[in-house]
């Protein structure tokens, strides 16, 4: 399993992983599995920059710990927010057009509004975060954002036939899966306490607003939509944390 968990890594960070050979789709689908971890990892590094950042002035660690999880993450899921964004808005409610929006590499007016607008929550909610010292919400934002791909990949259907999340819809692990999105939350909360459980409801209220957008909209997920979820969710937590 360590080829599954190299794959996840190099997927959802910038951290130096490197692999001798391409993965085969078996191990790029059993990655999912992973991806819990990896978000519980990145709210590690990021937890542990802010407890470096102490000293300095809130707004500046705010700015710094946001720029250092932009950078951690190569801006991949922002890039998935801003192209399901634009989609949406120029589709129409049109399926095919809202598709072929989604494929384009350029960033419309939308995408650059969305991007903008997520960054700047993140950062405020960062921001008092910091200034009562409190990390414990950071590390549910990235975990329970990145446990809700496999549970997206467990109940909608990946609408593109050649597009990256392919293999990861068809090679996944299922039962695996099931066991891993019911376990992570209840994990969390027994090791923090029951106090954060409104931040688990948090992210599944998104999940099921999202999903439901999804199958309206587009009768499925695409890694773009993957990718926004990832976004809105870590934002919402966080602003559940803070308000």
């Amino acid at each position: 399993m360590i080829e599954p968990f190299l794959v996840a890594v190099q997927f959802l960070t910038r951290l130096p992983v490197s692999l001798s050979v391409l993965p085969e789709a078996k191990a790029i689908g059993y990655s999912l599995a992973f991806y819990p971890l990896i978000g519980l990892l990145i709210g590690s590094l990021l937890g542990g920059f802010g407890w470096l950042l102490c000293d300095a002035p809130p707004m500046v660690a705010a700015a710094l710990l946001l720029a250092g999880w932009v950078l951690l993450t190569g801006g991949l899921h922002l890039d998935g927010l801003a192209d399901s964004a634009d989609a949406w808005i120029g589709g129409l409610g049109n399926t095919e057009k809202t598709l072929a929006i989604m494929k384009d590499p350029n960033c419309g007016p939308a995408g650059v509004t969305v991007i903008t607008l997520g960054l700047l929550l993140k950062f405020t909610a960062l921001h008092s975060l910091f200034i009562n010292q409190e990390w414990i919400p950071l590390l549910y934002a990235t975990l329970l954002a990145r446990t809700l791909i496999p549970l997206l990949f467990l109940t909608t259907p990946y609408v593109r036939s050649h597009g990256l999340g392919t293999p990861l819809a068809a090679q996944q692990p299922r039962h695996l899966n099931i066991l891993i999105v019911t376990a992570t939350p209840s994990l969390m909360l027994w090791i923090t306490g029951f106090d954060y459980f409104w931040l688990v409801m948090t992210a599944i209220l998104v999940f099921i607003l999202l999903r439901a957008m999804m199958m309206q909209r587009i009768q499925g997920t695409t890694g773009d939509t993957a990718g926004a979820l990832i976004e809105v969710t870590e934002t919402g937590v966080l602003l559940a944390a803070v308000v």
